[in-house]
């Protein structure tokens, strides 16, 4: 038998060895490809499964058998025996969870899991484990497993009927000749599979390659990024990012705490607002020029004196995770280390004596979030962290932004020194139609937009946009009237812009992979950023207001953001840096302004 014959026998002895093993377990991948849909998509929007199931499930079950032919025969037994337990585990609790949540297994869900106590799982088993859970998707991995044990046990019984069989014996070189012919056809697959699956592979390389969720987030948004189309890869993905989250988690625990010092706090300004947007493109705000009129409350206070919009100031991202981050901290961009090595201001004024309320339409842990919310507000997210930063938090999303204003109106009933309040907007994130209610905001239509170069559905879509705007408008309107009696100042800014049609490429989101030119800094960087203050703020603060006024043109960078709320809350700290509040006399004006942690967008060319 000559060499060649040997490798194409031997390409074939993994299948020949693991038969029941690569049948079923090729089964059950490809079931549970077909009976949920792949993550961070909705079945609404026409999703499909994996296109590349069959090659991929292939290669994967073969380098698995592979790797068993390698093991004595006695202990590949055992191991199998644990593989199926295992694998058959994992898909029976991915489809549930799709099954019962709508979402496949993620991060968030064994955060949740893991932060689950005796008797809630106690209770989650009694309402959820029961005989009808066998009437739905999971009924076919379960259906699966019982063809695969009654077909052990017919396989085994086969093999004692064959041993007391006399059967003729085939030729040894038919017989190799089969093999050699399976041999070539495994060949074949096996450079059909990884020649369709190998970017697949890189990609999921990169991905568990990453060391910050950040990089996690950046890999997820990339064109290419990783299909985890298996639960067993959704598994080690949460694993895996719930690891990195535990790292910045165990620095925000150690920067914090007793390592805060606040050496005095005079109560400058008694109410503090800080109000976070989403996804919010300055040039289509009508306070700063826009032609539509998306934000005629906000104009008005402007024109009245009550309302500084500042006319220069970006986004240290594009993506709402890295930008709460560095918003949050008191790290700032540039600086050593990383954002989790310096407290959160929310601590700071807590420890100082504020009052700290913390109410977000996004970042609450459900059981279908998406990475990026993952990455978010993790650390917003854990209970033992979120005690320590903030006194007061909502525990319910709403469809609107008004119900959330509506739990800050009820919450805001008690006396004390000094309240900051922060409230994180749903805003415009996408889908922009979902963004407001249609029935009293749907003032612009596609026939309001001279604009050829559009297609009539990107048309809807800039309508839907700028209606979201309008309604935002309302919001912070509702904001500022409730604390229009006190001695307070809101501040309003949006977490990052969003492209929608206002240069080719025409296209409405954000380009993730893009070099950062102008023109991408000006559709998601740039962004709308004001201070109102209450006419007891005025008449309290007259040098204030005037400082406020003088700043309003000066470059910032919303990474920067703490210091002037520091400022406000007069807090003297350690932390607290002069050259990072924009109002300061003493504030950098130089300071570089790093987009994505690559380019400065004080040498972009406008």
């Amino acid at each position: 038998m000559t060499n060649p014959l040997k490798w194409l026998r031997w390409l074939w002895t993994p299948i020949a060895k693991n038969g029941t093993f690569f049948v079923f377990m090729f089964a059950l991948g490809w079931l549970c490809c077909h009976l949920e849909l792949m993550p961070y998509y909705l079945r609404e929007r026409g999703a499909k499964p994996y296109e590349l199931t069959v090659p991929e499930l292939f290669f994967d079950i073969y380098a698995l058998c592979v790797v068993l032919t390698l093991i004595p025969r006695k202990i590949r037994l055992w191991v199998k025996a644990l593989l199926y337990i295992f694998l058959y585990g994992v898909a029976i609790a991915d489809v549930f969870c799709y099954v019962r949540f709508e979402s496949t297994l993620t991060p968030t869900m064994l955060m949740l899991v893991a932060e689950t106590s005796r008797q809630e799982a106690r209770e989650f088993f009694v309402g959820y484990m029961n005989f009808a859970i066998i009437t739905t998707n999971v009924g076919w991995i379960l259906l699966l497993l019982l063809i695969h044990i009654l077909w052990t046990f017919l396989h085994r019984w086969l093999n004692s009927v064959r041993q007391q069989m006399i059967l003729p014996k085939l030729n040894e070189g038919v017989v190799i000749g089969m093999q050699a012919l399976l041999g070539c056809l495994v060949a074949w697959c096996l450079y059909s599979s990884i020649s369709q699956t190998w970017d697949n592979k890189m990609a999921m390389r990169r991905l568990f390659s990453c060391n910050t969720l950040g990089e996690v987030e950046r890999e997820q948004n990339r064109k290419d990024h990783a299909k985890l189309y298996l639960p067993v890869y959704r598994l080690a993905f949460g694993i895996y990012a719930n690891s990195l989250a535990g790292q910045q988690l165990e620095q925000l625990e150690i920067a914090g705490g007793d390592k805060i010092r606040v050496d005095s706090c005079s109560f400058r300004v008694p109410d503090i607002v800080l109000v976070i947007g989403e996804s919010y493109n300055k040039h289509h705000s009508q306070l700063y020029g826009y032609d539509k009129p998306t934000t005629p409350r906000q104009l008005a206070m402007a024109e009245e004196g009550s309302l500084i919009p500042f006319s220069d100031v970006v986004s240290s991202w594009n993506l709402t995770s890295f930008v709460f981050k560095h918003m949050l901290s008191l790290w700032a961009v540039g600086d050593s280390g990383a954002w989790c090595d310096q407290p959160l201001f929310p601590e700071v004024f807590r420890k100082a004596g504020y009052h700290v309320t913390f109410l977000t339409n996004q970042f609450l842990p459900k059981a279908k979030e998406a990475v990026y919310d993952f990455s978010g507000g993790f650390f917003l997210c854990d209970s033992a962290l979120s005690r320590r930063f903030f006194d007061e938090r909502n525990t319910a999303l709403y469809r609107y932004d008004n119900g959330l204003v509506k739990e800050m109106q009820q919450r805001d009933s008690l006396s004390c020194k000094g309240r900051l309040t922060i409230l994180h907007l749903m805003g415009s994130h996408v889908d922009y139609s979902a963004r407001y209610p249609q029935k009293t905001f749907r003032k612009f239509t596609p026939q309001d937009y001279n604009r050829p170069e559009l297609t009539t559905k990107q048309l809807q879509t800039l309508a839907h946009y700028d209606n979201s705007l309008l309604y935002n408008d309302s919001i912070l309107k509702a904001v500022t009237n409730h604390f229009a009696d006190r001695d307070a100042v809101v501040i309003y800014v949006p977490d990052h812009g969003e492209e929608v049609f206002d240069s080719e490429p025409y296209t409405s989101g954000r380009l993730h992979n893009a070099d950062i030119d102008y023109r991408l800094a000006r559709n998601e960087m740039e962004i709308p950023f004001w201070v109102w203050g209450s006419p007891l703020y005025r008449e309290n603060h007259p040098y204030g207001w005037l400082a406020l006024q003088a700043a309003k043109d000066r470059p910032l960078m919303i990474d920067a953001l703490p210091h002037l709320l520091l400022y406000l809350g007069g807090i003297s700290t350690p932390h607290y840096r002069e050259g990072l509040n924009v109002i300061s006399p003493n504030y950098d004006m130089n300071r570089p302004r790093i987009l994505k942690g690559t380019t400065d967008y004080n040498r972009l060319k406008k």
